[in-house]
């Protein structure tokens, strides 16, 4: 693995949506409001902070879910991008949030409204999108316009520098069946951001070394029981990522109530992807 090296990592302001607090439900349709809404608590800590935070804790690279970005306009965009560069800490994924390219309705106004976020990529200095590829029963059809849009969407990135991914995620994509398909269609168009989380075990691992060594990047996210950390369900996953090939960064995803301080449970995280990496290096070199 190439994270052997270098030691890659990320973190997603998801894992700290309680420390961020407010949610800005920016959204294709025109109905749902954008302005603030506080389902976590009203937060401790500001987006732009967020940079020089993960730098003190030795990480550097960011991921941010579009709904906690306060503002989109320039002036702020060019605040949050200087941060990230002063804090030498790289945008690695703009994620948005909403949006469903299979929806036989819809779907042509949802990639519509994610193109306009490919320029506010591009000013965030994020190197990728990622998307939702689609939240529809995984029909032929609903797979196909998927397929169609997102490849539609990739175009309008290109001369961008920012590479739309998309995540195995949603109903649409419920197995390595339906990912690889839509992948091998897209024929390199866009790329995977593989989720140890969202498929369900046991089948998970087996789709996850099925599809792993196709991952541009990872979210590396961890369940959570009574006792704390699912340490057995982690290894697996990684263990998966290892016989797959996989040989890109681990973005810390944390979802738990159990440590009061999320910063707490990224870095637990982190600690045990490292000990498994040196475990496996170790067994790969004697």
């Amino acid at each position: 693995m190439q994270v052997l090296q270098n030691g890659c990592f990320a973190v997603s302001t998801w894992s700290l949506h309680r420390l961020l607090g407010a949610v800005y439900g920016y959204s294709p349709d025109s109905g749902k409001s954008a302005a603030p809404k506080e389902p976590y608590g009203p937060g401790g800590a500001a987006l732009i902070d967020m940079p020089a935070a993960l730098a003190a804790r030795g990480i550097h690279r960011l991921e941010v879910c579009s709904f906690h970005l306060p503002s989109l306009d320039a002036a702020y965009l060019s605040e949050l991008s200087d941060a990230m560069v002063s804090s030498n800490v790289l945008f690695q994924t703009l994620l948005v949030e909403d949006g469903d390219p299979s929806h036989p309705e819809t779907a042509e106004r949802d990639v519509r409204w994610m193109a306009e976020w490919i320029d506010i990529a591009a000013a965030l200095g994020a190197q990728r999108m990622r998307v939702i590829a689609g939240k529809q029963k995984p029909t032929q059809e609903n797979l196909a316009r998927a397929a169609r849009h997102l490849g539609w969407l990739a175009e309008q990135a290109e001369g961008s520098n920012v590479r739309v991914v998309v995540e195995n995620w949603f109903d649409l994509l419920p197995s390595p069946i339906e990912m690889n398909w839509l992948l091998d269609r897209l024929d390199g168009k866009v790329g995977l951001n593989g989720d140890l989380g969202n498929w369900a075990p046991p089948a998970k691992y087996e789709g996850l070394a099925d599809i792993m060594g196709r991952a541009e990047i990872c979210h590396a996210k961890a369940d959570y029981g009574a006792a704390g950390l699912d340490a057995d369900d982690y290894r697996k996953c990684l263990e998966m990522c290892e016989r797959a090939g996989y040989a890109g960064p681990f973005t810390l995803i944390h979802d738990s109530p159990f440590f009061a301080d999320e910063w707490d449970g990224i870095l637990l995280q982190k600690q045990f992807i490292e000990d498994f990496l040196r475990e496996a290096l170790g067994l790969r070199t004697a």
